[in-house]
């Protein structure tokens, strides 16, 4: 294996007090499974374990956060600047990049040689200098990569895409459809089979509190909507069905005035219930709302509706969303699979909603294969959880999961090992909904080694295929997909 050192882009300098600031970093999402890398390199030729499939030509990438500096004040998981992580597999072998998103709010604080944003766990503004050529945000980008017209975009739900080279993963620069994008846009769009429009949201702690964008194949904006919601809310993902955008607005309320304080910046609400809205999927006409008990959703596996107007919903529901960021006691905050049926149809006069729990096992990262967004999907994939508490869980092994049957297959993997979210590769020759594979990066803790997984979707229980041995330890992270070449 062959390696070098970011041929790609200036190399970003990180010195030797910087370095030093690490070592005496005890904050608990900067360390163990969380710990960043400081660097950025390539190598080639990677030791593969098993058999790649020969269908499997592409690459795979995930986003997550990896903060360049040690932070000087309190720190959040979804606070660190993003790196991207990228295999890729070729058909005879194997080649592994890793990359920081240059973001502007980053590269203030290379130059300056220290931090200068606050975060969702203690808020700051930088110094004027920097507001007036950044602004009062760090757009970190830190959340998903995802391709649309042509173009590779890496998201975070507070700031507008950032486009990202695809062979290289080198920052080009912040993406706003052309200048047509007000305010932010969420990392979960979703993009319509039949159509290829993008569609997506984006939310706000200032009004208006929540726009919904539909975007062509090709990247551009074509209807902007703005939907009223009464207060502020933290709204991480979204579903449509072929004629539907449906929204869940949930209690995690907003409070400007806290996160300027430096104190937590949502509050769990409940007595303020909680709805889910449906609207056209084009963004015309009005949004109907469907009351529902409160709960918190930060994913969504898929949606389809009936030609009769019944909604289904599948999703990861917790009981609550913890918003005291490591201030209090630790909580049991685990997520559980369940399905929402809305039937939009039916008399004003009965409950119009069905929450039913389709499973009592903690999972999360839930993923279909995306050629189904939307319609009606046989086959889902849920990252299993081992142990959930407010501010750290462990990804333990992937469910399969047969909902015309009602079954599940699980694999575990080893004990010393964390697993990330699922992302389905379908199998350019397949034909059936689950011909493909499911591509995550798996950590040994204990080895401090990582590998990108390859399971067979049809067989997930079986555990991996291929293993492709990775250069270096790959830290949790959020979100990864895979992009077949071409």
């Amino acid at each position: 294996m062959t390696a070098t050192t970011a041929p790609s882009q200036t190399a970003l300098p990180l010195g030797d007090a910087a370095l030093a600031a690490w070592t005496r970093c005890e904050n608990p999402h900067l360390i163990g499974q969380y710990r960043p890398v400081h660097d950025e390199i390539d190598v080639d030729h990677l030791e593969v374990q098993g058999e790649l499939p020969a269908g499997l030509v592409g690459s795979y990438v995930r986003n997550g956060p990896n903060p360049f500096f040690a932070p000087t004040g309190a720190y959040h998981l979804f606070d660190g600047d993003a790196m991207l992580h990228g295999v890729t597999l070729d058909g005879s072998g194997a080649a592994y990049r890793n990359r920081w998103i240059r973001s502007a709010g980053l590269l203030a604080e290379v130059e300056a040689g220290h931090p200068l944003f606050g975060g969702l766990a203690e808020y700051k503004l930088p110094p004027d200098d920097v507001i007036a050529k950044v602004g009062v945000l760090k757009n970190t980008a830190n959340t998903n990569i995802v391709a649309h017209g042509g173009r590779m975009l890496a998201l975070m739900e507070a700031a507008p895409p950032t486009e990202v080279d695809p062979a290289t993963l080198a920052t080009v620069g912040e993406f706003s459809f052309g200048g047509a994008l007000a305010g932010p846009m969420t990392a979960h769009p979703k993009v319509d089979p039949d159509t290829g429009n993008l569609h997506f949201f984006g939310y706000s702690p200032l009004p208006p509190f929540l726009r919904y964008h539909v975007a062509s194949p090709d990247g551009v904006l074509l209807n902007s909507t703005e939907i009223e919601i009464p207060q502020p809310v933290m709204m991480h993902d979204f579903v449509i069905t072929d004629r539907h955008a449906v929204f869940f607005d949930l209690p995690a309320v907003f409070d400007i005035a806290a996160m300027m304080e430096g104190r937590p910046f949502t509050r769990w609400e409940p007595d303020l219930g909680a709805r889910i809205g449906t609207i056209a999927l084009d963004g015309t006409g009005d949004v109907t709302w469907h009351e529902i008990d409160p709960c918190y959703v930060f994913h969504f596996l898929n949606a389809s509706e009936t030609v009769d107007g019944v909604i289904e919903v599948i999703g990861c529901r917790a009981e609550t969303l913890p918003v005291s960021f490591g201030d209090q006691p630790p909580a049991d905050v685990s997520p559980t699979l369940h399905r929402w049926t809305i039937d939009t149809a039916g008399s004003p006069a009965a409950p119009s909603v069905t929450t039913t729990r389709l499973d009592d096992r903690p999972g999360d990262f839930p993923r279909i294969d995306d050629r189904l967004t939307g319609r009606p999907n046989r086959f889902g994939y849920v990252g299993c959880l081992r142990d959930v508490v407010e501010g750290d869980a462990t990804f333990g092994g992937v469910t399969a999961w047969d909902f015309q049957r009602n079954e599940s297959t699980t694999w575990e993997c080893a004990a010393t090992e964390a697993v990330g979210e699922p992302a389905f590769a379908p199998d350019p020759a397949g034909t059936a909904e689950n011909d493909g594979w499911l591509t995550t990066i798996t950590t040994d803790l204990a080895r401090d080694r990582s590998y990108l997984d390859v399971l067979d979707a049809r067989d997930v229980a079986a555990g991996p295929v291929a293993r492709v041995k990775l250069p270096r330890r790959v830290p949790f992270g959020f979100h990864g997909n895979w992009f077949p070449a071409g």
